[in-house]
């Protein structure tokens, strides 16, 4: 028995190495796989999934494009309510809302399955940022004009032309239609501010991925007992071509935390040497942090 798992932990090892490789690559695609990223966050998580429930994963997502009913640019034009993008969006909140019961409540906030794709297509419950990747990607294979809306607080999708006729949609509420008035109030309700044009802006594959990791990290922050996900998120936002700098303090704090003193000290110098160049005060503060981590080793 204790030889087996002394075979099973590097195993475990080269199968995480082997993800995070794929994740970094696919990542630095030059169209990156949205839904590909959040499978890889999702056997993070859960390393039961393996390259055959990615792929399944995949295969409902094509099984649920399948049925979506295809609405062209123009359809019905000049009809109130029956342009191409609302055709789309009410094609979408029948098939994935009311058929197949996609959707949240203040619940599923609570649980880490609600930011991890492969769990949200099995239990049709998920947050409002991973509800709307399974409605980009439903559109985006049935050949909708799709992107994602990443409003303070509560991401949604857009159909349509962003720069022109669009129509808002809230996955998180089976799909339903936002109106101008609607978004201001979830932007109002969730920052104190006033809905800008900016915040309507398309937001980018890797814009989402560094959105789900963050709610992550956040989730994980307020439960000490999963620190370990924490630190899996940090690490994997830490993959991303393009992240903020101070990730790396975080990450180095979070392994003291953890009882790590000599890698959160190191990763704390590592960062020091980063940052004197530009900032030669907080490289000589986080050198000091980094002192007083392997002083707790004595």
């Amino acid at each position: 028995m204790g030889e087996r798992a002394e075979r099973g932990e590097p195993e475990r090892d080269a199968a995480r190495e082997e993800r995070r490789r794929q994740f970094a690559a696919a990542a630095r695609e030059e169209r990156p796989d949205l839904a590909l990223l959040c499978l890889l966050i999702g056997a993070e998580a859960d390393p039961a999934l393996d390259e055959a429930g990615i792929d399944a994963a995949q295969i409902e997502l094509d099984r649920l494009a399948g049925l979506l009913p295809y609405a062209p640019a123009g359809s019905a034009a000049g009809r109130p309510g029956h342009s191409g993008p609302e055709v789309w969006a009410r094609n979408l909140a029948a098939l994935l809302g009311a058929r197949e019961g996609f959707g949240g409540s203040p619940a599923d906030y609570r649980r880490l399955e609600s930011s991890l794709l492969h769990q949200v297509l099995r239990r049709r419950r998920g947050l409002p940022i991973l509800l709307s990747v399974v409605w980009m990607e439903v559109a985006r294979r049935a050949g909708a004009p799709v992107y994602g809306v990443a409003l303070p607080g509560h991401f949604v999708i857009g159909l349509g032309d962003p720069r022109g006729r669009h129509v808002l949609a809230d996955p998180f509420e089976g799909g339903r239609l936002l109106t101008d008035q609607d978004a201001a109030m979830i932007v109002a309700g969730a920052s104190g501010a006033a809905l800008s044009p900016g915040m309507l802006a398309p937001a980018g594959p890797l814009e989402v991925v560094q959105r789900i990791l963050n709610n992550i990290r956040a989730w994980a922050q307020a439960r000490p007992e999963h620190s370990a996900v924490q630190l899996w998120a940090l690490e994997l936002s830490l993959l991303l071509p393009s992240h903020p700098a101070r990730l790396r303090h975080e990450r180095a704090q979070l392994l003291v935390e953890r009882g790590e003193f000599l890698a959160g000290a190191a990763e704390l110098e590592e960062y020091a040497r980063v940052l004197e160049p530009v900032q030669p005060a907080a490289a000589t503060a986080l050198r000091r942090e980094a002192g007083a981590a392997r002083a707790r080793l004595n």
